[in-house]
């Protein structure tokens, strides 16, 4: 096993991007039962996150008014924990016990190369000691 998380990068992630209905995005999440997405300007580059918690808000207000108003960029995070594609598998584990997230975007500078999600570090970590 590499000791960089590349091996464990899952490269086949749903994203989105800011114009993006939230309508449209939440049935994107939901259909592919996504914990996140990234969100990704037309240049590849990770501008933001959309997460399932970010999705309750536009959500409650659909039911609450029966319309979907807004876009991905109006609800999603901005403030993003990314991890370089060129992290080991330590480093990750460790921004998993620091941080609350279910998924990391990873990245090769500003550009997203993938999603790295907790359970396949711990899978991983697990493969490790055995």
């Amino acid at each position: 096993m590499s000791d960089t998380i590349e091996s464990i990068t899952r490269t086949d992630t749903l994203t989105v991007t800011p114009e993006m209905a939230i309508r449209r995005a939440v049935a994107l999440m939901l259909e592919s039962r996504a914990a996140g997405a990234p969100v990704i300007d037309d240049a590849g580059v990770l501008c933001g996150i959309l997460t399932q918690k970010d999705c309750f808000r536009p959500t409650l207000q659909a039911g609450y008014y029966q319309e979907w108003k807004g876009t991905v960029g109006e609800y999603m995070s901005t403030e993003v924990v990314t991890l370089p594609a060129s992290a080991d598998l330590m480093t990750a584990a460790e921004a998993f016990l620091e941080h609350p997230h279910r998924i990391f975007p990873v990245v090769d500078g500003d550009r997203l190369v993938g999603l790295l999600r907790r359970s396949d570090v711990l899978a991983a970590l697990v493969r490790l000691s055995n």
